[in-house]
Parts: C-alpha cells; sequence; structure tokens
C-alpha cells in the first residue's frame, strides 16, 4: 500500500518514527492532542509499513464511523475500500481492507472468537486516556493474547494526555513518542449560572453571548441528549443553524454536524466531541463542565449514568477545539475558581462490573489474576457481577462459563438483557421480547414512564428514534431465533502453560447504549442497574394465561414480563402505607406512589403518573437525585403478583420468621418476593430456640430496660457495678453489654416462658443480677457494699450507688460527734457525705468529716441557726449528742 500525500498535521512528522519503534519494540504509547492527526495518519502509516491489516479501537460508534470516512477521504476512495468499519448493527468492509476502524466493544467480541486475531498485523488502541471499561479490558486481553499467542503483533496505545507512564509501563515499559499540537490562542471566560438557573438555560446563554463576540461556529458541550434538546429549543430564533451531535443520531445527522454549512452553526455535542472528530469552522466552544459517567449505587442496587464536573484535562481537551484553526474562545459555565479534579476517574472504579465478569470467565480468568491492568478491577464490584451471572444461569457456581452464559455472551447485549431476549421470547414471543429490549437498550427512546405507551408510541412511527427502534428489534429478533446467536467458539487463553480448553464469548455491557457500543445511561439521567442477584432462567413453560406475543399491539403483561425478566430485583409492590386509597385508572395521583422493590429499595413515582393506580410495577429504570429520600422511577410497567412470581422464582421464599420488630416479637409464617412481602399469618407455636433469639434480640435493641427495675434492684446494680469497677474480679460486670453476652446463666423461669415485650415487663431484672453471683459474693455483698449505714443517731440511711462514689444524705443533727468519715468497699473508697438542712436541703458536701466540723460547720451553724432556731447548733458539734429531733424552748 502507497501513501498519498498527507495533510500537513503534526504527527505527520514523527510517522517513521511511529512505525520504526514498534519494529524495535512491538509496543508503543503516543501521546497527541486532538487535532495532531494520529486517529487518521497513523493507522495509513501502519498499513503502508505492510505489518497486516489494521484495526482501529475507538471508544465510540461516531468517532469509528467518522475516522474511517476522512482515511478513505485522503485514499481518494469510497469507505468500504482500502479503509473501513464495523460497528454494532453496521459494517462497511471488504476484501480489500487494509485497515478497519471498530469500536472497544466490538474488538472484544472478536477477539473473544478467534485470541490470535488471525491476519492482524497491529492495533492501534484510540484514546486510551478516557479509561472506559471496555478499553481498559481491551488493553488487558490483548496484552495477555500477545504474551503467550501473538508475540508479533504490534500494540500502539494513543493518549491525549501526558499522564502516560503507568500505561507505559503496563505495556512493558514500552517507549513513549510525543507530538505537540500547533494551537492558536484560547481565550477563557466563565459565565457562572445565576441562581436557580438550570445548566442548559446558562448553555444557552453563554451560547448567544459567543455569537455576538466573534465569528465562527460554536461547539457546546452538554452531558447528555434530554439537554442537547433543552438547549436546542432555548435556542429556538437565532440566526444560526442549531445541530445536534451524538452517538445515537442517525449516520446522515451526525454528517451534518461534522461538516462546514453555507451559515453559521452551534453544534450542540456530548462528550464525543472531545476527542477523535473534527467538527470544521469552530472558532468558539461553551463548555457547560459536565459529564455523564457510570456509578454504582451498591447500598441501594441501583446504578447507570449519573452527571459529575469533568477534569480539567477534559476541560483542557474541550477549550482546545476553539484553538484548531485559529485564536478562539472558550466560556465554561462555572464558577472561576473552582477547583476540578485532574483526571477523569476510570469507569473500572465505578461501574457496573457483570459484563467485565462475564469476559473475564469467558477468557479463562474469572478473578481477572495472571492479565496485565491498568487498573485491577475491584473485588467487591467484580464479585457482585460473578453473583448476577450466577443467578442468571451465565456462569455456573465454580464461576466456569454456562452454555448459556456463551449464547447470552453472544447477543451482546447487557447479560441482564440478554437473559430477558431469551427467556422472554419463550414466554411472551420473538418479537414482542425483541421490541422491549430495544427499548430498553436505548436511553433516547421515549420520554414517559409507562412503557407500554411508549412501546405504542414507537410502533406507531410517532415516537423520536421509531426508525432506529424498528431496525435495532429486527435485529435483536434475528438473534433471539433459534440457532441466531450462536456461542463463541472455544478458545484456549493465552500466556499459560497448558491451558487446556477455554470456552469464549462477546462481552455484552450493561444498560442502554449512548455513545458508545456498550455504553449504559441516558441523557435524561435514567440509570438503571444491577448489582443484586436476580432469579435463574425462565423455563420455555409459560404460565397459565400468558400467551406468545402477537404480531399487533403489545400486551401489557407482556411487556412487563419482558422488564422484569430483566431486572427481577426490580419488581416493585406499592407500599401499604399508600395503597390505602390508591388513585382510580381514571385520575392521576397528586403526590408520587411509593413502592418497595424486591431488592429492598424504596422508589417513588412522578406526581402524576399514570402508572401511580398500579399495585405492581416492573421498574426498568430508576435513579436517586443527590438528596433525595427515594429514587424516582423512569420507566416501568404494570404487574401484578403472578407476573412476578413468574419472572422471579429464586426470590421467593417461605419461612417462618420470628423477630423483634418495632419493639415486640412477631411471630408469623411468610411468602416473600426478595422484601416485598406478599402474605402472612400467625405462629401459634413458635420455635423456643427462635423466640429466645427474638426476645435477646429486643433486649440488645433496647437494653434490659424491658425489664422490671424495682428500686431495690437498681440499688443492687449500682452496687454491683461499684464494686467490679473498684475491686474488679471476682466482681461480675453487671452492664448490659455483659448479661446479654452470656444470657444463658439467667435465662430461666419466666424467661422462657415469655413471648412477648409485655411478659419482660413483668420479669424483675433483680433475678438476672443475682444470677451472676455465687454464694462467695452474697456473703461478702453487705459488708463490702451496703445498702444503708448506721449514723450516730442509730438510724439506718439508705446509701446512693448511682455515681462514682457512695452518697449518704444525711441531716447534719444526726451526726454530731461523728468524727471518722465513713468507708465501703474494704476501706478503699469513702462515702460522700450530703450533710442535709432540717427542711432536707443541703447545706455541704463532704468525704472529710473532721475538717468540715473544724472550717466549715461554723459557717454553716452562723447561716443556720437563726432560720431553724428550735434545732441545735451547738459550738462545738464533736461534744454534742446527735439527736433527730427539734430542741426544747427556751424559757
Amino acid at each position: 500500500m502507497r501513501l498519498p500525500p498527507l495533510p500537513d498535521l503534526p504527527v505527520r512528522d514523527v510517522l517513521d518514527e511511529v512505525t520504526g519503534t514498534l519494529d524495535a519494540h512491538g509496543a508503543a504509547v503516543l501521546v497527541a492532542p486532538p487535532g495532531t492527526g494520529k486517529t487518521t495518519l497513523v493507522p495509513l502509516a501502519l498499513a503502508a509499513a505492510g505489518t497486516g491489516r489494521v484495526l482501529v479501537a475507538e471508544p465510540r460508534r461516531l468517532a469509528a464511523r467518522a475516522a474511517a470516512a476522512r482515511m478513505a477521504t485522503l485514499l481518494g476512495e469510497a469507505v468500504g475500500e482500502t479503509v473501513g468499519y464495523s460497528v454494532r448493527g453496521d459494517s462497511r468492509t471488504s476484501r480489500h481492507t487494509r485497515i478497519e476502524v471498530v469500536t472497544s466493544g466490538l474488538l472484544l467480541r472478536r477477539l473473544a472468537a478467534d485470541p490470535e486475531l488471525s491476519g492482524v498485523g497491529a492495533v492501534l488502541l484510540d484514546e486510551c486516556h478516557e479509561r472506559h471499561l471496555d478499553a481498559d479490558l481491551l488493553l488487558a486481553l490483548l496484552l495477555d493474547a500477545r504474551d503467550g499467542l501473538r508475540p508479533d503483533l504490534r500494540l500502539l496505545a494513543t493518549s491525549a494526555t501526558v499522564a502516560t507512564g503507568r500505561l507505559a509501563a503496563v505495556l512493558g515499559d514500552v517507549p513513549v513518542l510525543a507530538v505537540q499540537a500547533r494551537t492558536f490562542p484560547v481565550a477563557v471566560h466563565h459565565v457562572t449560572p445565576l441562581r436557580g438557573e438550570r445548566i442548559e438555560a446558562c448553555v444557552a446563554r453563554a451560547v448567544r453571548a459567543t455569537l455576538d463576540a466573534g465569528d465562527g461556529d460554536v461547539l457546546a458541550f452538554l452531558p447528555g441528549v434530554a439537554e442537547i434538546r433543552r438547549t436546542a429549543a432555548a435556542l429556538s430564533g437565532i440566526d444560526a443553524d442549531v445541530l445536534p451531535l451524538h452517538g445515537r443520531l442517525p449516520a446522515a445527522e451526525q454528517d451534518a454536524a461534522l461538516r462546514a454549512g453555507p451559515r453559521r452553526r452551534v453544534v450542540l455535542a456530548t462528550s464525543v466531541a472531545e476527542s477523535s472528530l473534527t467538527v470544521p469552522g469552530v472558532r468558539a466552544v461553551v463548555d457547560a463542565g459536565l459529564a455523564r459517567v457510570p456509578r454504582v449505587d451498591h447500598r441501594r442496587g441501583l446504578s447507570g449514568l449519573v452527571t459529575v464536573r469533568v477534569s480539567d484535562a477534559v476541560a483542557q481537551q474541550r477549550a482546545g477545539r476553539a484553538g484548531r484553526q485559529a485564536p478562539g474562545r472558550v466560556h465554561r459555565c462555572w464558577p472561576a475558581g473552582e477547583l476540578l479534579p485532574r483526571y477523569p476517574e476510570p469507569e473500572i472504579r465505578t461501574a457496573d462490573l457483570t459484563r467485565l465478569a462475564l469476559d473475564l470467565a469467558c477468557w479463562g480468568t474469572p478473578d481477572g489474576t495472571g492479565l496485565r491492568w491498568w487498573d485491577v478491577p475491584p473485588e467487591g464490584p467484580l464479585r457482585a457481577g460473578q453473583e448476577v451471572l450466577t443467578a442468571l444461569g451465565a456462569l455456573s457456581r465454580d464461576g466456569t462459563v454456562t452454555d448459556r452464559g456463551r449464547r447470552m455472551a453472544g447477543l451482546g447485549l447487557h447479560p441482564r438483557l440478554a437473559r430477558a431476549l431469551l427467556d422472554g421470547a419463550a414466554l411472551v414471543g420473538v418479537r414482542t421480547a425483541a421490541e422491549v429490549v430495544a427499548l430498553l437498550d436505548d436511553d433516547t427512546l421515549g420520554t414517559g414512564a409507562d412503557a407500554d405507551t411508549e412501546l405504542s408510541r414507537l410502533r406507531s412511527g410517532s415516537a423520536p428514534g421509531s426508525g432506529r427502534w424498528r431496525t435495532e428489534a429486527a435485529r435483536l429478533r434475528r438473534l433471539a431465533a433459534p440457532g441466531g446467536a450462536p456461542a463463541q467458539p472455544t478458545r484456549r487463553r493465552s500466556g499459560t502453560e497448558n491451558a487446556g480448553d477455554r470456552t469464549g464469548a462477546p462481552f455484552p455491557q450493561h444498560g442502554r447504549a449512548m455513545d458508545h457500543d456498550h455504553a449504559i445511561g441516558d441523557g435524561g439521567g435514567r440509570t438503571r442497574s444491577p448489582d443484586q442477584a436476580s432469579g435463574p432462567m425462565v423455563g420455555a413453560n409459560r404460565a397459565p394465561g400468558r400467551s406468545p406475543g402477537a404480531q399487533g399491539a403489545v400486551d401489557r403483561d407482556h411487556a412487563a414480563l419482558v422488564v422484569a425478566l430483566a431486572h427481577p430485583e426490580r419488581l416493585a409492590r406499592r407500599r401499604p402505607t399508600a395503597a390505602a386509597a390508591p388513585p382510580t385508572p381514571g385520575r392521576r395521583a397528586a403526590r408520587g406512589a411509593l413502592y418497595l422493590m424486591a431488592g429492598g429499595t424504596a422508589v417513588a413515582l412522578p406526581p402524576g403518573s399514570p402508572l401511580a393506580a398500579a399495585e405492581w410495577l416492573a421498574v426498568a429504570v430508576a435513579d436517586r437525585a443527590p438528596g433525595a429520600e427515594n429514587a424516582t422511577v423512569r420507566l416501568a410497567a404494570a404487574a401484578d403478583r403472578e407476573l412476578a412470581e413468574l419472572a422471579a422464582p429464586a426470590l421467593l421464599t417461605d419461612a417462618d420468621e420470628i423477630a423483634w420488630v418495632r419493639g415486640d416479637v412477631v411471630a408469623r409464617h411468610v411468602r416473600r418476593l426478595g422484601a416485598i412481602l406478599l402474605e402472612e399469618r400467625r405462629l401459634d407455636r413458635p420455635d423456643p430456640g427462635a423466640l429466645r433469639a427474638a426476645l435477646l434480640d429486643g433486649l440488645r435493641a433496647e437494653g434490659t430496660v424491658l425489664l422490671r427495675w424495682s428500686d431495690g434492684a437498681r440499688r443492687l446494680r449500682d452496687r454491683l457495678a461499684t464494686l467490679h469497677r473498684v475491686l474488679a474480679e471476682p466482681w461480675p460486670d453487671v452492664s448490659d453489654e455483659a448479661l446479654l453476652a452470656d444470657p444463658d446463666p439467667w435465662w430461666t423461669g419466666p424467661f422462657t416462658r415469655a413471648r412477648s415485650r409485655a411478659d419482660l415487663g413483668r420479669i424483675d431484672a433483680a433475678a438476672v443480677l443475682r444470677s451472676r453471683l455465687d454464694w462467695r459474693h452474697t456473703a461478702a455483698l453487705d459488708e463490702l457494699a451496703p445498702e444503708r449505714i448506721t449514723v450516730p443517731t442509730g438510724s439506718r440511711v439508705t446509701l446512693d450507688w448511682s455515681g462514682d462514689q457512695p452518697v449518704l444524705a444525711v441531716k447534719l443533727q444526726e451526726c454530731f460527734g461523728w468524727t471518722e468519715t465513713p468507708t465501703v468497699a474494704g476501706g478503699r473508697l469513702p462515702v460522700v457525705l450530703h450533710l442535709l438542712s432540717p427542711a432536707g436541703r443541703p447545706l455541704a458536701v463532704t468525704a472529710d468529716l473532721a475538717s468540715f466540723w473544724a472550717t466549715g460547720y461554723p459557717q454553716v451553724r452562723g447561716e443556720m441557726r437563726g432560720r431553724y432556731p428550735k434545732h441545735p447548733w451547738p459550738e462545738d458539734p464533736l461534744a454534742a449528742a446527735p439527736t433527730r429531733r427539734v430542741s426544747r424552748p427556751r424559757r
């Protein structure tokens, strides 16, 4: 292959160096900012060097098509001749194709089928800095295949950022080649959103400002499709063409955004335009500063795309789009002083790993050991993905791929959607199953929450994207038909000695694709997901009254069943508190109804939802806004109990439940679907062991305060607690924690007959305390910790043991002549005396009587004898007789 004259782009000067480095080292890293020509010129140079067929892996379908078209134009050919592309559902190649641009997801499936990549001489992994899950996995598997099967395979990883040290190390400490972009200065302006202003309004305001400030086209970055639609509406009437650009647009509309037009243009794009693509004529960039990234909320069982602030590296790339051909300007829709993260968070750290777990198992290394990772998959999310696959029947209990799993993988869908397609075809018919799955797999289809209504609109052709949906549904019908999606051939894992046969399959990823072949989420904030296990495969036997879907309108039960097959843990039932007065079918609820999903997460319908009358829902999409109490249902179908039990048999349980619930023991036999209570009946003879465990749970939750604490029992506990603190062993710890840690000594008598909170309240707590004492304790207790102390008048006054030191509250006149402060605990603990007035009010607190008589008493006497003249206040209290009586009046 001979190269034609190439455009004067910065990478042209290093093409010989790139091919020479690959010849010498077999792998390399090329650092080149967007616009330098790395995506189009380097593959042409590799093909001209005669290395065999060249594969270019792009993270997005739009970028793959655009790169192939640009290279074909440079060669003066049509796409499909020397240069072709292959993306999901679309391929233009021929036997003459030397360069093929593919998405990372498609190359993963191809590698699964043919780990040697027969006939391929070089693979270019483009835009590695974006750290998409598919790209990170593809890098690890290509390195493994190269180590064991294809040492001659050349690998070139490209990145738009200079943080490539780790990438070069993963590739084997290979050389890093750098190309500097020839750019023009870009003036930076900040347009801070006004109070309460939506980001679309702020972007529209910035677009109008930059149109007035200079010439050229405007490229605006927004997080998703919904924001693009709303921004386009806000820009209606401006003197420019407003064009959307995202991965789900028809090819003709994508091409229109990538061509210069007859007048000024405003291109509203998702992150697809950050790199790989060239949007001609751009002199200004408006950056919303937001991006959609995958996140998993394991606690709530929700995941999907969430909106986050972009990194500084991404913001710089976006701004650079304005300085490609002339000085430009960028308007950033965030405050000037806001700090951004340095680089994007790798998807492998945050995304659902179910699809990755399936491919690793197919590759022969379920936990990913032995592979060279840029970032190792987190153990918890990977294990969660394996549990989902096991429940779906894709993996056996030992982690190996089943025949069912290979078939599911061959569909190119997330395993959940693959399960819904295969089992749904058997239960409701191939057409209905394919149509519902096509809806679930595309975030840009439909805008309402009722899946049945959205399907009807798509079938009628009145919904945006109906043609694309129809095409995808037809493709899925072919795959779901018997023999339509054969399992991938068995292959060996490279890099292992005597590895044995391993089965392989393409790599499905969860959710609705947006700009990637396997991306998830949608511009409207829809999230879906899935790290909770679902039931095993539903067999071909159909439930009574549920026949395969007809070719006409979608049966409402059928649509809900397919949704439930994909997300059985998202089957939801109206909460009892909300079910007391459900709205009638003809009237929408004023407030969103609350539901409990089988996975245990509470969700709410949007206010006014047409689904509010349904007791059961099959939830397809739900998300939770930051700070919101409950997740909100974005897409669902009305269901019923029969459908729920059919779709999720593994979530059904029948059990006796004896537990402490809301302050009492509840003993019942229950039938549940996950967290959803289906029915219950009271148990008249609960298991004694379970009953004891429930009562102990109540005591541990609320404390021994549930028992009857008499004054004597409280004093006994205080006395024992003081002795344990002062003397330690052998005096026992009588705290709640210690008593409940070993209940066997005291769980006798009335405890064995207790059935409720009320029964516990009738049991004297003193019996529990005495169970901790043996004969030695009993004999010494009154001596070391007396309940009362005899004062000089002969009165036996009760001690208060509740504090750090025992307290004796006694009238001062009863202590005349008492010179030695009393002690307890074998003389180790002095008693604190609260000396009281004749009215019982404190006059002095002392633990040293001798000192009080000498220094404190004269002042007390001077103040009190006039107030209490009938009581004795002798000058010498040590010589006076103690008394409980008043003095005789003087004559």
